[in-house]
């Protein structure tokens, strides 16, 4: 039969998840730095054949604890915050030093689970980070355990990852860790177990075969991996679980497994990202506004263009930026939906009017677009 499994060397915009487990000697609190400049070698490899990398790291606070003093004990949640936060300087130091030897430029992003969630701060993590790709750096994401509380914290960076993938329509994302993939059992208590090399739909049964973290300072395991996969999937993002501890894991995915590639484990997603956006946009029931457009922007939006403000003819309804609202021509009929890129207030001071009169009307420069093709459905 035909090898159906994808590759690394096909993704277009990829995520890397990295775990403490991989980059931080548990021994010595130290990191690694010959794992991470193998690391820098397979992200510059990826990026010169046009990839878009993002990189988002656990180890903060494995690398904290010594220069603070806080080895060998279990931390308070005040002493972890501590850890994190004089370990993430040395963390992003690390990761722009191995990558500099590549002359790739290194941004960090620090998250917590509100800004995934709440629609401001999730839509300008998702430009932030749609800009620094766009301007050829790699953001290195990490969650922000200085800031972070059980109530907005994920707790462990495969979710963390994978909300990421989710809000910036990534295509595959990589979770490297200390095992290489989902077991019919727990390997490590199960000489019988074996691995899975392909799953297209989390059952209950599947879910059922996770286990417990392998690693002291990692605080995910199987079962916060198949988290990671159901909202991967669900945004139409691929998902690979591979074991990392050896130099240049990355490289070893680009090949199948029979081919002498990695052995992991693949999550297929029934739909592109794009696809899956935009089947979650249609699927609402409800919209928050509503766009009146003349015929010419309706001419437009048939031929796939994004809905600029000069087609826009009348706004109503109140709504935030990001929201739902509904596309309708001067009859009433409903032609689209789409997220609309500005609140209800400077859409209509913007209505009729051309993209290059934007910063003069609203004083700063926003998009051009009153929606933009990709978050745009037409019905």
């Amino acid at each position: 039969m035909a090898e159906t499994v994808p590759t690394l060397g096909q993704a277009r915009r990829l995520i890397v998840k990295i775990g403490s487990a991989l980059l931080v000697d548990e021994a010595t609190g130290l990191i690694r730095r010959d794992w991470l400049a193998a690391m820098a070698d397979d992200v510059a490899r990826c990026r010169r054949r046009g990839q878009e990398v993002v990189i988002v790291t656990s180890g903060a606070v494995a690398v904290g604890r010594e220069p603070l003093g806080l080895t060998g004990r279990v931390l308070r949640l005040e002493e972890k915050q501590a850890a994190a936060a004089t370990g993430q300087i040395r963390l992003a130091h690390a990761y722009q030093e191995a990558l500099a030897r590549h002359r790739i430029t290194v941004a960090q992003v620090l998250l917590t689970l509100d800004d995934t969630e709440a629609r401001r701060r999730h839509l300008n993590a998702r430009a932030t980070i749609d800009a620094l790709l766009r301007l050829g750096a790699v953001p290195v994401i990490n969650e922000n355990d200085t800031v972070g509380t059980s109530e907005i914290r994920f707790g462990d960076n495969d979710r963390l990852a994978a909300r990421v993938a989710q809000m910036i329509s990534a295509d595959t994302l990589v979770l490297l860790s200390d095992i290489d993939g989902l077991y019919t059992a727990d390997p490590r208590k199960d000489a019988g177990a074996t691995l899975i090399p392909e799953v297209r739909a989390l059952t209950p049964e599947l879910e059922a075969m996770a286990g417990e973290p392998l690693s002291g300072h990692g605080t995910g395991g199987m079962v916060t991996k198949i988290a990671a996969a159901r909202i991967a999937l669900a945004a139409g993002c691929r998902m690979v679980i591979a074991r990392g501890m050896s130099l240049n894991a990355l490289s070893a995915l680009e090949r199948p497994a029979a081919a002498g590639g990695a052995r992991c484990t693949w999550f297929l997603p029934s739909a592109e990202p794009l696809t899956a956006r935009k089947g979650w946009i249609a699927g609402h029931l409800q919209v928050a506004g509503v766009l009146v457009v003349d015929e010419g922007a309706l001419a437009a939006l048939g031929r796939g263009g994004s809905l600029l403000p000069a087609g826009v003819v009348a706004v109503d309804g109140r709504f935030q930026r990001g929201e739902l609202v509904a596309v309708r021509d001067r009859q009433g009929r409903e032609a689209a939906r789409g997220l609309i890129a500005y609140a209800a207030e400077d859409a209509r001071r913007l209505a009729g009017r051309r993209s290059g009169e934007i910063e003069t009307i609203l004083g700063y420069r926003g998009r051009d677009e009153m929606i933009h093709r990709d978050d745009l459905v037409l019905l």
